[in-house]
């Protein structure tokens, strides 16, 4: 039997190589039709009922609400009536517990999160000292055939 030897097929390469910058193409501006969505709306009123909920009930100052950053958004940050502790609030408003409870949708990466943004909210406001910090989630409840439930979990995590 004769073995024939194989050989790798060389192929020429060219000398010359091009890079090429790709520049991401910019995304189309799309206007805003006006209309907000009913799940925003849903959660913009739970919000406001959530804001009054706590300077009414709990006693707390608000200090200022929907503060965002390049990391995304605190709802609610407060004072309480000492002025020695921040508290920084989550709401989380649904119209049923079909997905399971406001609670249940504040999740460890959540946690985790709102932890980091609330020492955002201290640098960007510029607190000289170190205050107590405190992480509340206020659960809001809008059933479409009922009045809304508000539940306050102060210490939450």
């Amino acid at each position: 039997m004769l073995r024939r030897r194989l050989t790798p097929l060389l192929v020429p390469m060219p000398e010359v190589v091009h890079i090429f910058r790709i520049r991401p193409r910019p995304r189309p501006r799309v206007l805003h039709s006006g209309r907000v969505a009913a799940k925003d709306e849903l959660g913009r009123r739970g919000e406001q009922l959530a804001a009054e909920h706590l300077e009414q009930t709990a006693g707390l100052t608000v200090l200022t609400r929907n503060w965002r950053c390049a990391e995304g958004e605190l709802d609610i940050v407060a004072t309480d009536a000492t002025a020695d502790t921040v508290i920084f609030c989550e709401v989380k408003t649904r119209s049923g517990i079909g997905y399971g409870t406001p609670f249940e949708a504040v999740t460890q990466g959540k946690r985790r999160k709102l932890r980091r943004l609330g020492l955002l909210w201290l640098t960007e406001n510029r607190i000289r000292s170190y205050p107590a910090m405190r992480f509340d989630v206020v659960g809001v409840l809008l059933p479409p055939d009922g009045p809304p439930r508000i539940e306050h979990r102060a210490q939450a995590f």
